[in-house]
């Protein structure tokens, strides 16, 4: 079996046209490069070098090896290249991005890992529109779990990938201090008072065109982006609200949750992925996180 280092050491004396220059810019002594290309010669069967007091002469034998050695090593340079850059990619952290009521699915799967491989997880919590511009071009996230409300309101570069991962039902939750309001028909719930979204926000949008769409004129009592804030102003009493699946996990004994036929609303849980960085890791990361 020819030895890498024997072919480029080949290489070198070939261009060279001298033990000494070839060990000089190789690092070795001459002794030792003469050496490598005397067993060189025996491994192939054929004379490589006429030797002289002060200087070699390749023979046509090694001018040949030598142009075939060339391609082999960069071959190989570019497998090791190659190779690494797997191993590198394989090792470093996961960069995944999720929005805040996700965080319970993943503590969830965070728990059962082993602890080095808990360790390799890197978490952003954000809203949406915050997380998808890391995922561009240039951005440290590999990934990261959004949602979407109706078709509106998010959008993404089309390179990213996107893995559907659940819908995730809105429910109508009410303080369990009010009357019973059961069976919870539209007309009961107009003149309530509600927990909304912020003004102006994508979720706000929505959410304004379903109370419309049902002839709810909602009395708002406050405005909440954030679901555990929601659901401990309806614990108080305050008001009303549309509280997704996922949110409501864990939830106080101090609501009512209604899953009412009329409302029919859902939001679209996905990941978007960095195409470059979508690894066997990743991937297994990802199908532990379906809920």
């Amino acid at each position: 079996m020819l030895k890498p280092e024997h072919l480029r050491t080949l290489c070198e004396v070939v261009q060279l046209g001298s033990f000494a220059a070839a060990a000089n810019r190789l690092g070795y002594t001459s002794s030792a490069v003469s050496q490598q290309m005397a067993a060189l010669e025996r491994q192939m069967g054929v004379r490589l070098f006429e030797r002289f007091a002060h200087s070699v002469l390749p023979t046509s034998a090694a001018e040949v090896l030598a142009r075939h050695a060339e391609v082999v090593l960069i071959d190989l340079d570019r497998m090791v290249t190659t190779v690494q850059a797997v191993h590198r990619n394989s090792e470093r952290q996961i960069h995944l991005g999720i929005f805040p009521s996700f965080a319970d699915v993943l503590t969830g799967v965070l728990r059962r890992m082993e602890p080095e491989e808990r360790a390799g997880v890197r978490v952003s919590v954000a809203e949406c529109s915050q997380l998808i511009p890391r995922l561009s071009a240039g951005g440290e996230m590999d990934a990261a779990i959004v949602y979407q409300v109706g078709n509106v309101g998010l959008s993404w570069p089309s390179a990213l990938g996107r893995r559907w991962i659940a819908e995730d039902r809105y429910k109508v939750v009410l303080p369990r201090s009010w009357p019973d309001l059961a069976p919870y028909r539209v007309e009961q719930l107009v003149d309530l008072p509600w927990i909304m979204h912020h003004p102006a926000s994508s979720d706000s949008s929505f959410f304004d065109a379903v109370f419309a769409r049902w002839g709810l004129h909602p009395r708002v009592a406050c405005h909440s982006d954030d679901f555990k804030i929601t659901m401990a102003m309806i614990e108080t009493g305050m008001g009303a609200a549309l509280v997704p699946d996922l949110a409501l996990r864990g939830h106080g004994r101090d609501v009512v949750v209604a899953d009412v036929p009329w409302l029919n609303t859902s939001r679209s849980i996905f990941t978007l992925v960095h195409p470059d960085r979508e690894t066997a890791r990743l991937r297994s990361l990802l199908d532990a996180l379906a809920v």
